[in-house]
């Protein structure tokens, strides 16, 4: 697919201040999810609660892609539509995740790469005849002691690349998402070394394979204290660092910029997001949220089919607050004054 089409996909998805919704657990995953709220993870609950995100009414105006499982994509909703085509006549594009998940990188203690390269050009072809138009590929680097170390963030950003130019050339744009972990007790100074130079070298390997950078998103972190760190930034220091890093190491021709929550509540990654827009960038600067758009939603549904309705309430509030985040129109007292 050439280039110009690929930036329309990606121009679409974070178009109108609109962002992702992250619906791509892997059943690993969503059942830890699932166990918090006391809900068994079947395939059918698992189905069932995707269904009741998919169909909000009105989610649209909010969300412009939603990035599904391999489980998921193979999915209809109650009516028996797809799932891709259901979001697709919404308006939404359908994504897919692609890796296979990080794995412990050899050599290396503490630290990971991801897998999923072996097979990924006929699973790019299946996923396109799915519906897909997008996908995502995560990348882990980890802060501590002597790490991250340079085989480390090359291994991933040469993994990151090679998937990019895969997903292109099947016509799927691909969301790059090399995630600085935030659980550490580092400081934002250093979150933000270690984001620049992870940065700094992903954009020399999507160089190296011929990326059409016009054609993808990025997914990164933002720069932020560790989880430990005894000193946590304030959502301004946040803001300004993580512009002053993304200006320095972000081409401009990217289409969007779709931050991941990386564990933040809700309003946290929603206040965050909304200081950032507030000092801005030459790119769209939006997000691409899974438990920071789904927590609400998931405790009010509790896997009760009469509660589908307080679900899909509390799911649409978060997406509208972080909509107006991205427009830098977010404020507290909105966020008490929509109920959820």
């Amino acid at each position: 697919m050439a280039a110009n089409e690929l930036r329309a996909i990606a121009q679409s998805i974070v178009a109108d201040h609109k962002g992702v919704l992250a619906a791509d657990e892997s059943t690993g995953t969503i059942k830890k999810r699932f166990d918090s709220i006391g809900v068994e993870s079947t395939e059918d609950n698992r189905r069932a609660y995707r269904n009741l995100l998919f169909t909000t009414p009105g989610f649209e105006e909010y969300v412009g892609g939603v990035i599904m499982y391999d489980e998921t994509i193979r999915q209809a909703s109650d009516d028996g539509t797809p799932f891709a085509e259901l979001l697709a006549s919404k308006g939404v594009v359908p994504g897919i995740k692609v890796d296979t998940g990080a794995q412990d990188l050899a050599g290396h203690p503490g630290e990971k790469v991801t897998e999923g390269l072996d097979g990924l050009r006929a699973r790019f072809a299946e996923y396109h005849a799915l519906g897909a138009r997008f996908s995502k590929w995560r990348a882990v680097i980890t802060i501590g002691e002597g790490i991250p170390t340079d085989a480390c963030v090359h291994t991933n950003a040469h993994a990151l690349a090679r998937y990019a130019a895969l997903s292109q050339e099947a016509g799927i744009v691909p969301i790059v998402e090399p995630e600085v972990l935030m659980d550490a007790e580092n400081t934002i100074e250093r979150c933000f070394e270690v984001t620049a130079r992870t940065l700094h070298v992903v954009f020399y390997e999507l160089y190296r394979q011929e990326v059409a950078l016009e054609g993808m998103l990025l997914k990164p972190n933002m720069v932020i204290s560790g989880k430990q760190c005894p000193t946590q930034a304030p959502s301004s220091a946040i803001a300004e660092l993580t512009v002053d890093c993304f200006l320095r190491h972000v081409p401009a021709m990217v289409p969007g910029i779709v931050f991941l929550s990386g564990g933040q509540s809700e309003v946290e990654a929603t206040e965050n997001l909304n200081a950032i827009n507030r000092v801005g960038g030459p790119w769209p600067l939006s997000f691409s949220y899974g438990r920071a758009l789904q927590a609400s939603a998931l405790q009010a549904w509790g896997g009760e089919p009469d509660n589908v309705d307080a679900g899909q309430d509390a799911f649409l509030h978060r997406a509208r607050m972080n909509a107006l985040a991205v427009a830098g129109d977010w404020s507290a007292e909105v966020e008490q004054a929509v109920p959820a």
